[in-house]
């Protein structure tokens, strides 16, 4: 598994990565998925207090317990649950930041995380208290780094002009190339993106056939479109999970995509794709048939 470094910092964090929020709660149904990526050279885990309502960040910081020095964990805060427990609201206080951050040391069952993400984010949050919190938890050793997992424009690049934030987990496809318009500005401020949704919710895979047949679009593309370009990036390639994973590596400006895996089954097929993904060339032919669409809200 190569490594690539994440923005400005010290880490060195595998271009395949895993998103925990699909484990299982259960800690000896999760386990397998997890040494299973240990086992490929995964060092990165992705997960959120949001997930499970707490409960996936336990999952995850047992399973990682006794490989805590060799692994980065990231994890996110912003999001709390409500009083009922039956939905979240937003919540980017200094007070919640700092409390958020001590339940999640204790369900990670560690004294630091390698990565603390703001979960989301809007323009009239208190962005310097925000940042100066953040800033006073790295020196207090609680955090090394942080960043932020954001898809909005105005929201991300104020971010990154005002702090020493490293990292943005943001959706990034072939189907998704908005954030393609900011790789130039993450890579001016030394800033990584971590991708999410690389697979588009099965259509980059080598089921797309049947994920295609149960939908009517996907963003700005009609089935028919999509059916077309998977069509082409099949025979151009002859997978296309694999073109999927070289296609978003191409980019400079990102270090890590997060792959979510409910099962080892699940987890060793993108870890093969991604293998089989560094024989491809000629990625550009996939810019000629793909929409380089922009964000339109948020700006």
């Amino acid at each position: 598994m190569r490594k690539r470094r994440l923005g400005s910092s010290a880490f060195e964090i595998s271009e395949l990565s895993l998103g925990c929020m699909s484990l299982p709660t259960s800690v000896d149904e999760a386990r397998p998925v997890i040494e299973a990526a240990l086992e490929h050279g995964i060092n990165y885990f992705d997960t959120a207090d949001l997930y499970d309502k707490g409960v996936n960040e336990e999952v995850v910081g047992e399973c990682l317990k006794p490989y805590r020095d060799q692994v980065y964990i990231a994890t996110k805060v912003g999001n709390r649950w409500n009083e009922m427990g039956d939905g979240w609201y937003w919540d980017a206080s200094k007070e919640h930041i700092e409390e958020g951050i001590k339940d999640s040391l204790r369900r990670l069952k560690t004294d630091y995380i390698d990565l603390y993400q703001l979960h989301g984010g809007t323009i009239d949050d208190p962005w310097d208290d925000i940042i100066e919190t953040f800033e006073k938890l790295k020196q207090e050793g609680l955090i090394r780094e942080y960043g932020i997992s954001s898809i909005r424009p105005n929201v991300f690049q104020p971010f990154f002009e005002k702090s020493n934030g490293i990292s943005n987990m943001m959706q990034y496809s072939i189907f998704d190339r908005r954030p393609e318009e900011f790789f130039p500005f993450f890579e001016e401020k030394k800033v990584s993106v971590v991708t999410r949704g690389s697979i588009a919710q099965g259509l980059l895979t080598n089921e797309w056939k049947r994920r295609v047949e149960k939908i009517n679009s996907y963003l700005n593309y009609s089935k028919e479109e999509l059916v077309s370009i998977l069509e082409k990036i099949e025979k151009e390639f002859g997978s296309v999970h694999k073109a999927a994973i070289a296609f978003n590596l191409s980019q400079p400006a990102v270090a890590s995509i997060v792959v979510g895996a409910r099962t080892k089954e699940q987890l060793l097929t993108n870890i093969k794709a991604y293998e089989e993904a560094q024989t491809i060339q000629g990625l550009s032919f996939i810019q000629t048939i793909t929409k380089q669409n922009i964000y339109t809200d948020h700006r």
